[in-house]
């Protein structure tokens, strides 16, 4: 099996599994329970708090843990429009970010909110300047993804960062889902305020995330209720999940140092060999991350080509797994400039350190053996 489709969720590591288990085997107490069994339990959420900001360069009271990355963009935006309403409800956005920050806009914008969402360029970014072009009087909020989910393009973070420095009253948002662990980052020399990640991005367990909430923010909360963490998001803490993504970041920031170097070899691999089959068109930029590369073959449908390579049991995408149900051609693409017949051909493929170079050789010939074959056929039935 060739396992391709590291961007939509990884697998976790078996450490992280384990710990998972052991966790709601002997753990199982209510960190909340006044009780000293209760006491421990809380006491493992709290190590992990401070692991986690260790890594993560913040303070401890910084990490709020969330059931995941929908659920940590929900909270930032949401959290920032209704607690900031009085002072203005114009946010600014992109039109190349994944469908939880997408969606919310819009149904933002059903509550009264103005939402301007800036374009991306041919590489996949978007100009800082737009951004600062798009300051109202009333905005509250900037939300920008880190890393396309789609493209792996690298967004200007510390410049935008840099320009929202001088206004004191909007916050700025960072879906940081696909660069945690990938692309070096000061949260606090990069201005950001709110910044979301997801467990399951870096091999630990789908349900667990956290967001980054910059000292002196404050959020209205979605979920109200007992009051945990620091009343930004109350409900039970889930401590297996809280544990466990502790130890999956831990081990990911550990490989990253190790990997990273090899995961960048296989991804300028299979990006030099791509653009030699006929028909190629790759949309990845070259200074991207290095765990995605997206690419059309042009007359090829892009599901057409994920079903054919499922066969040999090598594991692809179309578009975010969000939207890969949806036969419609990508937003983020068509925003970018690519035409609707080559943006519905588009194929992901992102990796892990887990990801050899042998298999990038052999997924290379499958997919060269699947497309001359699919020709044939399209020239018999003609």
């Amino acid at each position: 099996m060739i396992y391709f489709d590291n961007a939509a969720t990884t697998k976790p590591y078996k450490e992280v599994l384990d710990a998972y288990v052991k966790v709601n085997e002997v753990y199982y107490a209510n960190p909340s329970s006044i009780h000293s069994f209760g006491g421990r339990v809380e006491k493992l959420v709290a190590q992990s708090r401070i692991q986690i900001a260790g890594l993560l360069k913040i303070k401890e009271k910084e990490v709020v843990f969330t059931s995941g990355g929908t659920e940590s963009n929900n909270l930032a935006i949401k959290g920032t429009a209704l607690q900031y309403g009085h002072r203005g409800k114009h946010i600014i956005t992109t039109g190349i970010e994944h469908p939880s920050v997408t969606n919310t806009m819009k149904q933002l914008e059903t509550l009264g909110y103005s939402i301007t969402y800036i374009g991306a360029d041919p590489s996949g970014k978007i100009d800082p300047s737009e951004v600062e072009k798009s300051i109202q009087d009333d905005t509250i909020l900037v939300s920008v993804m880190h890393v396309n989910n789609e493209t792996g393009a690298i967004q200007p973070i510390r410049e935008i960062g840099s320009i929202l420095k001088g206004h004191s009253k909007i916050l700025f948002h960072v879906d940081g889902v696909q660069a945690c662990g990938k692309i070096p980052l000061s949260f606090h020399d990069h201005h950001i305020d709110l910044y979301s990640i997801s467990a399951h991005k870096i091999h630990g367990l789908k349900g667990t995330g956290m967001l980054c909430v910059r000292e002196g923010v404050t959020l209205s909360p979605l979920l109200t209720g007992g009051e945990q963490e620091g009343n930004i998001r109350s409900g039970t803490e889930n401590t297996g999940g809280i544990v466990s993504f502790a130890k999956a970041m831990r081990m990911y920031f550990d490989k990253s140092h190790e990997h990273l170097n090899s995961l960048r070899d296989i991804h300028y691999y299979l990006r030099k060999e791509l653009v030699t089959i006929d028909g190629v068109t790759v949309h990845t930029p070259i200074d991207s991350s290095p765990h995605i590369l997206n690419f059309s073959i042009k007359d090829f449908k892009s599901e057409v080509l994920v079903h054919a390579l499922d066969r040999h049991e090598v594991y692809i995408s179309t578009t975010s797994a969000c939207s890969s149900k949806k036969s419609k051609p990508s937003p983020t693409l068509l925003s970018m400039g690519v035409g609707e017949a080559l943006a519905d051909s588009a194929i992901r493929i992102s990796l892990s350190f887990q990801n050899t170079m042998e298999e990038a050789a052999q997924f290379l010939q499958l997919l060269k053996n699947e497309t001359a074959q699919l020709q044939k056929t399209m020239r018999r039935s003609r």
